[in-house]
């Protein structure tokens, strides 16, 4: 069994977990798509925390049923950015219209996790680790995703990066994954990292452990430091014309852009925006839901801008641990619900098109009377991304217990 080794470095940007049995650090052009003579692929997962109201996202507009349903929050008619005559986008989505029309955009409605949890920690656990209703699974889906990729056995320090203080849920296990706040301060012990003392204790620690699995961690954790240095990153400017919204969400996807660009391995990434939860007066067109709404999409369609040519390779998954009641509640919110809208964003996306069966809203074809029910489990979704686009082919130990069937993938992908 390969001992697992965790090296969390606090106070800093920095975190990374991997196992003994990594190679050490080699040139960053040993992973560069120039050498191989192949393009790498990358899967980038965003976390809509707080269970998203996605019949105010993607609006069934043309079903009466809905605006009986929500008589103070629903999106007019007028106001619906219409998609296919049935569906359309919040107004506060115009930033994806275009996607939308060139075609590299594709949303699939009623998916979500089968399991009926409506904790928030519950749900977010399930869908992070890929197994719903099994609390014992120890590691994420993302991070089993990278287990049999195609390529070469040396693997880039930045194969699965997560933009946030620690390693998620999504992205634990045994294969090593890079956690950081702020790509500038990517170093131990901050920016002043040569003459710091907590950096100098550190590195002594790990040049003289006789341990090997210490000493080997390590050496991993200098080297992706300055393999992150040699991008130079305070110096980066996004692609012409691009403007992150200000906030976490967009500095997380412009940061990630960054990492991407620099030619730097990503293959897997992972990022989350929260603020979805709006039991108390949600809003319409505007308000809190169109406010986060606003952020989401202007930060989205930054960073696919921002990779311009890279974009090709790239696929984005959105996902929200579940969504809202059909019916808005007394507060003029709307509570705990269950299926919901996933985006799928990229190059290699069969886009322009609502994928997934509508169940319908009338009250017999609600889930529990209450919410909307599932068509499409979002294992099914992601498994299509894993396979087509990433391809890796052993989707049972990527998502264990759910039969994955090609057959049944939506083709989202080509």
């Amino acid at each position: 069994m390969p001992i697992t080794r965790r090296v969390f470095i606090r106070n800093s940007g920095l975190a990374i977990v991997g196992t003994a049995a990594i190679p050490s650090f080699l040139a960053r052009a040993a992973w560069g798509s120039a050498d191989a003579g192949t393009r790498t692929k990358r899967l980038v997962v965003i976390f809509q925390r707080g269970a998203a109201d996605g019949l105010n996202i993607v609006v069934p507009h043309a079903e009466a049923q809905y605006y009986a349903m929500r008589p103070s929050i629903n999106i007019p008619r007028e106001a619906v950015i219409d998609l296919d005559g049935f569906f359309g986008l919040h107004p506060s989505l115009a930033a994806f219209q275009p996607l939308w029309e060139q075609r590299h955009l594709a949303i699939v409605h009623a998916a979500g996790s089968p399991d009926p949890n409506r904790s928030h920690f519950d749900a977010q656990d399930f869908m992070e680790s890929g197994t719903p209703g099994v609390k014992s699974t120890e590691d994420g889906w993302l991070n089993r995703s990278l287990r049999e990729l195609p390529g070469p056995a040396q693997k880039s320090p930045f194969e699965a990066v997560a933009m946030g203080p620690s390693i998620p849920r999504i992205l634990s296990g045994i294969e090593p994954a890079v956690a950081m706040n702020n790509i500038n301060d990517f170093t131990v012990g901050g920016r002043s990292a040569k003459t710091s003392p907590v950096a100098s204790a550190f590195e002594a620690m790990y040049d003289h452990s006789s341990d090997t699995v210490l000493h080997s961690a390590g050496e991993e954790t200098f080297d992706a430091v300055k393999m992150l240095k040699s991008a130079d990153p305070a110096k980066y400017v996004p692609a012409a014309g691009v403007d992150y919204p200000k906030g976490h969400f967009g500095d997380s996807l412009g940061q990630l852009a960054q990492l991407v660009k620099a030619n730097l391995g990503v293959q897997v990434a992972f990022a989350d925006i929260s603020g979805w939860d709006h039991h108390v007066n949600e809003g319409a067109t505007e308000g809190q839901l169109a406010n986060v709404l606003r952020e989401f999409s202007l930060s989205l369609a930054a960073f696919w801008k921002d990779l311009g040519d890279l974009g090709e390779d790239t696929v984005v998954v959105t996902m929200s641990e579940f969504g809202r009641t059909a019916h808005e509640n007394g507060n003029r919110g709307t509570d705990h619900g269950h299926a919901n809208v996933m985006f799928v964003l990229g190059g290699p996306v069969h886009g322009g098109k609502v994928y997934g069966r509508w169940p319908g809203l009338d009250q017999s074809q609600l889930y529990q009377g209450r919410d909307l029910a599932l068509t499409t489990d979002f294992r099914q979704v992601l498994g299509e991304a894993v396979l087509r686009h990433m391809g890796n082919r052993h989707l049972g130990e990527v998502f264990p217990g759910y039969e994955n069937q090609t057959g049944k993938f939506l083709g989202l992908l080509g």
